[in-house]
């Protein structure tokens, strides 16, 4: 995850940012259409950072399960795998 972690912690700061302003926006008694697009921008911040903390997690703890010749490590993180897909997709 290394080689991605500056981008993932942008974009965690930004969505950081996004839900303080969404607070703020509560706060105010906002119109509503606002704060759901606003959501949905947050919302969209981090499903980004999920996706590359996914890939960097398949790209180097997956890939080694893989490599090692481990049976047991490997089906471990297709189970991994699986749970996230099935989280994300909900």
């Amino acid at each position: 995850m290394q080689a991605e972690k500056k981008k993932i912690e942008q974009l965690l700061k930004t969505a950081r940012g996004q839900m303080d302003g969404l607070l703020k926006m509560v706060e105010e008694n906002r119109y509503c259409v606002d704060i759901c697009t606003q959501l949905s921008a947050a919302q969209a911040v981090l499903k980004k950072a999920n996706r590359l903390i996914l890939q960097a997690h398949m790209e180097s703890c997956v890939k080694e399960a893989f490599t090692s010749g481990d049976a047991q490590q490997q089906e471990e993180k297709m189970k991994e795998i699986m749970l996230l897909m099935e989280k994300m997709a909900n």
